[in-house]
């Protein structure tokens, strides 16, 4: 049996989504864990999907000033790309975006994102929702409202890809359609929506009116197929 979605849009989550930065990233917060007497094992697993500035103000570590640390995190992460590298697929998936509405939404900010986009080799978006473009992050839904607003739709007419809790939060708040992208999951992550392990996952193609059919395989335990039909690009 296939579903059918029509949607305006895709907006995708970066880190875990369309590429792999764990190696960077966890080496980078461990030692920064690690000098601030923390227990490491314990703390990673926390810092994914959220604001860096959110994931140290939650600590609530006496004198220390968030905005400053995560600064600190943040250029760290500017610097070391050692590792990062494309999830499956991602680049081909994204090419084939490529006439039509689509966005990355991510909480890291806008430099970091652009150096790991250019760390993985991926084509540059034509939006870039990063953390200094909302006041709240994720799992607030405002960075897809606002990728949406801007892209001309609204969320609900949106399909989100994310790999994190509080992605996936934050896509079910704005109301649009989740696909999660589960290449990074160590552990399962217990959801509602469809899965797909990376895009090879997918079959893509453009339909003789114009719309892209993003389909998901058939699930081993529904049978159910999933399509998305992407809009037709808008001619000037």
């Amino acid at each position: 049996m296939m579903t059918t979605r029509p949607i305006d849009a895709v907006l995708l989550d970066m880190d875990g989504t369309v590429l792999n930065s764990i190696r960077s990233a966890e080496r980078i917060w461990g030692e920064w864990a690690a000098d601030h007497g923390l227990d490491v094992e314990a703390f990673l697993p926390t810092i994914h999907g959220v604001q860096s500035v959110e994931t140290i103000r939650r600590l609530a570590i006496p004198d220390m000033d968030p905005l400053v640390e995560a600064a600190k995190i943040t250029q760290a992460e500017r610097e070391d790309v050692e590792g990062i590298e494309a999830i499956a697929g991602a680049a081909e998936f994204l090419a084939a975006l490529a006439d039509y509405s689509w966005a990355i939404v991510t909480s890291a900010p806008r430099d970091l994102a652009l150096s790991r986009f250019g760390a993985a080799g991926l084509p540059m978006p034509p939006l870039l929702i990063a953390a200094e473009d909302v006041e709240r992050g994720k799992p607030a839904p405002d960075c897809f409202h606002l990728a949406a607003k801007r892209l001309a739709t609204t969320a609900d007419r949106c399909l989100v890809l994310e790999d994190s809790v509080a992605g996936v939060q934050a896509a079910e708040a704005s109301g649009a359609l989740v696909l999660v992208v589960t290449e990074t999951h160590h552990v399962p992550m217990d959801v509602r929506h469809p899965t797909i392990l990376d895009y090879r996952d997918l079959a893509i193609e453009k339909c003789p009116d114009g719309t892209l059919s993003i389909t998901r395989a058939a699930d081993d335990l529904t049978g159910q197929w999933i399509s998305y039909v992407l809009r037709a690009p808008i001619l000037d």
